[in-house]
């Protein structure tokens, strides 16, 4: 069953009731001194049902709850894997800085300048290489990578955006085969989607890939435009990783019976903490959470100078990967998504299928009638530190086997109010930011340094112009 919905992006900005109790459901006998948040589950096929406002209100709900023990918060026999690891036997505290639980709520680190927004330092996370088979207790970065918190606006934009590429580059990578099993003969051919070169894959005719020029991107041509590296494919494969590392929440579709046997993995005493219509709702908020916007000053010596930013922005190369807008086909949003991986759940999983579209996006089109996205990145990987500018290089853990100095393009939309700068959060100021840019950056940050100081100033001027409104609006 594939249902399909449209919502306006205004349309989010609901209040849910007390206990997590929808507004459009009766209003049910309260249970005296419940200390529960998460009092009704959302079941897969209701999820596939719902209007995608009410799924989103809910997905609301769960993001700002601050999850209790009862229901499920803490997970005391499992580590913070992204693929399901009991814990090494021994005592570890119900909160853990390092490798977590760490917080009581999605809200509590993604609030700045609103609900599903950035943070500040205070709120950095210890990202392992996913895979880490027990906790870790040092902030020493040979075990975590230190990470600030990214903003989650816009994220239905930037996950269909990402689908695309990965359909336009997996579609180049057979027709190649293919191309090569018919004229028997090595074919080369470049990869690219939506303007933007991942290299040349290589195919013999007996079928053998070389990928040794593929840049930017896994071998699997899979675009991964989540976390500060690029290795988390979709807002359900992030969302079921960050409930289970920072809450304890665990997912049923991961956790569960399906992979591992077992209704209670963590050992904490509840069964099933979250079903996957609760995930599909956490995705519906996410997807539809309006995208960052521009912000114009009120002065015209300032709004002057915001043009003038852009122009000069563009002129010394910081656009050739900060792309100012990317060509999207479609807004509807299928969930779940096309690239999920073995414990999140995939199409073929479930009869319960649905789609809404992402109408009432404020987006230009192109002569193609495509909706250009402003996201300031080409959700492509770069290598943005060397010995000369080594600061973004401060990781010591590969994750998930990307390079300790390559990092993502980060998005700017919505840079003028998601202070502090880099991947770990430690730069204070946008012109430090830029002028830490190494290795793929240099030529773009060296042409930035060469401009006037007034040049320079417009540039920031116009950055700060890009900003998320806390009122939820674009």
């Amino acid at each position: 069953m594939t249902l399909t919905r449209s919502l306006p992006f205004a349309l989010v900005a609901l209040t849910v009731p007390v206990l997590g109790v929808l507004a459009s459901e009766p209003v049910s006998e309260p249970v005296i001194g419940d200390e529960r948040v998460l009092v009704r589950h959302i079941a897969e096929t209701e999820a596939a049902a719902m209007p995608v406002a009410e799924l989103a209100a809910h997905g609301k709900r769960l993001f700002e709850a601050r999850f209790t023990t009862l229901d499920g918060a803490g997970r005391p026999a499992a580590t913070q894997s992204d693929v399901p690891v009991k814990r090494r036997p021994g005592e570890t505290p119900a909160f853990f800085r390092t490798s977590g639980p760490e917080a009581n709520s999605c809200a509590g680190c993604h609030n700045q300048p609103a609900i599903g927004g950035a943070g500040d330092f205070v709120t950095n996370v210890f990202a392992s290489e996913g895979v880490n088979d027990a906790d870790f207790d040092s902030l020493d970065p040979q075990f975590s990578g230190e990470r600030g918190t990214p903003p989650v606006h816009g994220a239905g934009l930037i996950e269909l955006l990402a689908r695309e590429m990965t359909r336009d580059l997996q579609t180049q990578r057979d027709a190649a085969r293919q191309e090569a099993a018919r004229t028997d003969e090595t074919v080369r051919v470049e990869l690219a989607s939506k303007g933007v070169s991942f290299g040349h894959l290589t195919i013999d005719a007996d079928g053998f890939v070389m990928t040794g020029e593929i840049a930017g991107i896994d071998r699997d041509l899979i675009v991964r435009p989540f976390s500060q590296k690029g290795v988390v494919a979709s807002l359900r494969q992030f969302t079921i990783n960050a409930m289970n590392t920072h809450h304890g929440m665990q997912a049923s579709e991961r956790f569960g019976e399906r992979w591992t046997d077992q209704a209670d993995f963590d050992e904490d005493g509840v069964t099933n903490e979250l079903t996957p219509g609760d995930i599909s709702a956490l995705v519906a908020f996410q997807a539809t959470l309006p995208m960052p916007g521009r912000t114009l000053p009120d002065h015209s010596v300032l709004r002057e100078a915001v043009e003038r930013g852009a122009r000069v922005f563009e002129e010394v190369g910081c656009a050739d990967c900060h792309r100012p807008h990317l060509p999207l086909d479609s807004l509807a949003f299928h969930e779940p998504g096309p690239v999920n991986s073995a414990g999140t759940l995939r199409p073929e999983e479930t009869a319960a299928a649905f789609s809404f579209n992402l109408d009432g996006t404020p987006l230009r089109r192109d002569d193609a009638g495509r909706w250009l996205v402003p996201l300031f990145s080409d959700l492509k990987r770069h290598r943005i530190a060397d010995d000369e500018r080594p600061h973004f290089a401060n990781e010591m853990l590969a994750q998930r086997f990307v390079g300790r100095d390559v990092f993502l393009t980060s998005r700017l939309w919505g840079v003028g109010s998601t202070a502090p700068y880099g991947h770990r959060g430690d730069v204070t100021t946008l012109a430090e930011a830029i002028a830490h840019h190494g290795a793929e950056g240099s030529e773009s940050r060296a042409a930035f340094e060469a401009r006037s100081p007034e040049d320079r100033a417009a540039v920031i001027e116009f950055l700060k112009s890009l900003t998320i409104s806390p009122g939820g609006g674009a």
